[in-house]
């Protein structure tokens, strides 16, 4: 498998051929892909598109519930195609904006007069700005036939917010912005489905290893992984469920969460319930409680009396095995010596998310709920949220790697595949390295 640099080199230097050599004009997509690698040093996941005239490889952090498309506009955007939304037009309409801005400096991308503006967010800082100027500019993308990566299509007029220069912050290196998947008319998914015409429908796999990609697909299956596993006909299905209160760091008021929240019924750990406040589970009107799906945090968060209930049954499954002192962030730890090895990961209890019946659950096994800190201890991966948190429980990204999820969005329901080390495959078994004709 190459590594996630020679391919988002290779991405990179295929972009720079011609359009017209790449894509004829009357090719129609019926699904598209992005590469998704794992950063070592701050943990999310991040993907590259291409966007400006002419096209400049954008590196950005992944966020399965950002609401849109944000870049840093600060520093040496350039672009012949990029248009701001002026106040009034369609644009501002479709993006929801009430604010109109002023620029007091010479024009620029980001800085022009009576534009509408978004409120462009880094939920790794939780800080966020209110006079992110919409604007417009080209993105290209590759398609798919869901094998293997073809022909590059673009989007002439492509909706993103710019951002500021500080909001990359805790970002990784090199990172300009970030990709929002959330439920908006202008998030990726949206845009793309609504530019090509396909299903909307989008699907990421999230690869554990920081060497190796894993893949989003945006449209229909198949979703076709080494050796030659389509993923897409064996998902289990549970409804998403809105929330009606915005979860983001700034919005605008009356504004719902473009975050992806499912019904999280009760937890079981090795087939017993672990005893929740079941009121917690579900989202108020206020916007408090329920479940999401994060690929910003790292790991699993649980409001204190959830985690707490949690690791107490976990540890009590692991009786005989010897406890060792805590490694931050995780609070429960132990000898690795007395684990045995699965396909599945290491040898501990299954932990059940009981979704809308007792036969639909998503099962989370030994390799994506103990992380291994050193040589000697693995760490129940599964971190403490404080007592009041917005969101009683977030999945976190460690919990999806080599999990295929797809977010069906015209039906409102999320497809899961459980681990796919049961099928003795991984999400960086996509082959980019062919491509369909």
């Amino acid at each position: 498998m190459a590594s996630s640099f020679h391919f988002l080199l290779l991405c990179s230097l295929l972009f720079l051929i011609p359009s017209h050599s790449i894509a004829k004009k009357s090719f129609h997509p019926k699904a598209l892909l992005l590469p998704i690698t794992k950063d070592s040093s701050t943990l999310p996941y991040l993907t590259l598109i291409h966007q400006h005239t002419p096209l400049v490889p954008i590196k950005l952090t992944l966020h399965l519930g950002g609401q849109f498309l944000w870049v840093d506009c600060d520093k040496g955007y350039v672009s012949s195609t990029y248009k701001p939304a002026y106040c009034g037009f369609s644009q501002c309409s479709l993006v929801n904006s009430s604010a109109c801005g002023e620029c007091y400096s010479a024009p620029k991308p980001g800085c022009n007069n009576n534009t509408c503006s978004l409120m462009p967010d880094n939920p790794v800082i939780r800080t966020s700005t209110t006079d992110g100027e919409v604007a417009q500019d080209v993105v290209s993308i590759q398609s798919t036939n869901g094998l293997y990566p073809g022909n590059v299509v673009s989007i002439p007029k492509f909706l993103f917010t710019c951002g500021s220069t500080f909001l990359l912050k805790g970002l990784a290196s090199g990172v300009k912005g970030m990709a929002g998947l959330g439920r908006t008319k202008i998030s990726l998914p949206y845009q793309f489905s609504s530019a090509f015409r396909f299903h909307r429908k989008f699907a990421i796999c999230l690869s554990s290893s920081t060497t190796s990609n894993g893949v989003i697909f945006f449209g229909n299956g198949p979703y076709v992984l080494l050796p030659n596993i389509d993923v897409s006909k064996s998902l289990i299905y549970t409804p998403l469920i809105k929330n009606p209160v915005s979860t983001a760091s700034s919005y605008f008021k009356g504004e719902p969460s473009a975050k992806y929240f499912i019904e999280v019924k009760s937890i079981q750990i090795n087939g017993k319930a672990v005893p929740l406040k079941t009121t917690l589970l579900t989202v108020n009107k206020e916007g408090y409680g329920g479940t999401k799906i994060s690929s910003v945090n790292p790991y699993t968060v649980l409001e204190t009396s959830i985690y707490n209930a949690f690791v107490g049954a976990f540890i009590k499954e692991l009786a005989n095995i010897a406890r060792v002192a805590s490694v931050r962030p995780f609070g429960a730890c132990f000898s690795s010596k007395n684990f045995g090895s699965t396909r599945v990961g290491p040898a501990v209890p299954p932990i059940d998310l009981m979704l809308q019946s007792k036969s639909v659950y998503w099962r989370i096994f030994g390799a994506n709920s103990m992380v291994q800190v050193s040589n000697d201890v693995l760490c129940l991966g599964f971190v403490d949220g404080g007592s009041n948190p917005r969101t009683s429980i977030v999945i976190g990204g460690y919990q999806l790697e080599d999990n295929l999820l797809q977010f069906d969005l015209a039906n409102s329901r999320l497809g899961f595949s459980s681990s796919l080390l049961f099928r003795q495959t991984t999400c960086a078994n996509f082959n980019f390295t062919s491509h369909s004709n």
